[in-house]
């Protein structure tokens, strides 16, 4: 009998969640796409040098930090469904923009004034559709299985980045850059299609709403222990290949490959750990990991060692987010959520934004061994955030 019980909640589970999480894959599908295409086209196409091409890229993830408070409010006041497909709009509106800037590719500055543009509307839709899509998630599954949600919706969003640029590059050689930003339209559409018929939370409008920096204070321990645990994985993307050009490894592929796999295959297996165990216990556990793996590429001796030193920093990395973020919602009450878990993610953003420039600092004046020395150090912080953080 109880096994029965136990496989009609994972059926319920899945049937509840399914949407949510094709929704997410769909919405970072868009992201992925822009990324694979992009680079290219503003270098190339365009004719700019590597600073506009990372003005280009940057200026999403700039978007998405400076909205997480908005996301999260409007969330927790109009809805998480309204806050989802709000920001599914928003990215079938930056597919339309990107159309238009590759039909005015001859008049360069108009052209970037456009991407520029659509990079932040696309960066905005990025908050507002993550932030409602893991607060509706945990809202219609119950906050005991938060850790599942946040753990699935992460699968969904570096999934949908990996097959997005890819598939990008792909339709782009085969078809036409226009043909790229199309599919985004489509994919916008599917994401809105795939939770319409999903049930809306209830609002709650509180008298007095907690201002963001209280809630921000209320859940600054882990958002602390996140920015400094994503240091490692900040290092991985940002200089792995640098590190083997420097070592005469050759072609970095298999270190990405080593980190993605064994990140997304930790989360699939592992998912229900931080709702089971515990998120401290697992967070704990996963930094150890992390910092394993950051000390063994910085000190591996061959090829081999340090991809494998890739795969163990997945590990290890995997599932922070989700256990810290178990610790963070139970701090404030289910009507500040969203808010709450835009203010969180913010600290992984703020993170990614300043860890690659302190990363290549540490590069020039030491070497690249160096940065991945900097990579455990910062796990070490981040266990020492949570042990003083720990009753609070």
């Amino acid at each position: 009998m109880d096994a029965i019980i136990v496989d009609s909640e994972r059926n319920r589970f899945a049937k509840i969640l399914a949407p949510v999480i094709a929704s997410v894959f769909a919405v970072y599908l868009t992201i992925g796409m822009s990324l694979g295409v992009l680079p290219g086209f503003v270098k190339n196409d365009m004719v700019q040098g590597s600073l506009i091409v990372g003005l280009v890229i940057g200026m999403q993830s700039l978007a998405t930090l400076a909205t997480r408070a908005y996301a999260g409010k409007l969330t927790d006041t109009k809805g998480a469904k309204s806050a989802n497909h709000t920001g599914i709009l928003l990215s079938l509106f930056s597919g339309l923009l990107y159309i238009i800037s590759v039909s005015f590719h001859m008049d360069v500055y108009l052209t970037l004034g456009i991407i520029l543009l659509a990079r932040t509307v696309h960066g905005i839709s990025e908050s507002l559709s993550i932030t409602g899509a893991l607060t509706w998630g945990i809202g219609l599954v119950g906050a005991e299985k938060s850790g599942k949600v946040m753990t699935w919706n992460g699968i969904a969003m570096y999934a949908g980045i990996a097959i997005g640029a890819p598939s990008a590059i792909w339709i782009r050689n085969t078809f036409g850059i226009t043909d790229v930003f199309v599919v985004v339209l489509l994919l916008s559409v599917i994401s809105w299609l795939a939770t319409v018929k999903l049930p809306a939370l209830p609002v709650t409008l509180m008298q007095v709403r907690t201002p963001f920096y209280k809630v921000i204070g209320l859940i600054s321990g882990e958002g602390i222990g996140l920015a400094f645990s994503s240091i490692g994985f900040a290092c991985i993307s940002s200089f792995i290949a640098l590190f083997f050009v420097h070592k005469n490894w050759g072609n970095p592929s298999m270190a990405f490959v080593a980190f993605g796999s064994c990140y997304i295959l930790t989360r699939v297996f592992f998912s229900s750990f931080p709702d089971r165990f515990g998120g401290y216990k697992v967070a704990m556990i996963s930094l150890l990991i992390e910092i394993c793996g950051q000390l063994i590429i910085s000190f591996a001796p061959t090829k081999e060692l340090a991809v494998a030193g890739c795969g163990i920093t997945g590990i290890g990395f995997s599932l922070i987010f989700p256990s810290l973020g178990v610790l963070a919602i139970k701090k404030v009450s289910p009507q500040i959520r969203g808010t709450a878990l835009g203010g969180y993610s913010a600290f992984f953003d703020l993170s990614l934004a300043l860890a690659g420039p302190l990363a290549g600092i540490i590069a020039g004046w030491y070497n690249y061994q160096a940065v991945y020395l900097f990579g455990a150090l910062s796990g070490v912080v981040a266990i020492a955030v949570l042990l003083y953080n720990r009753n609070k």
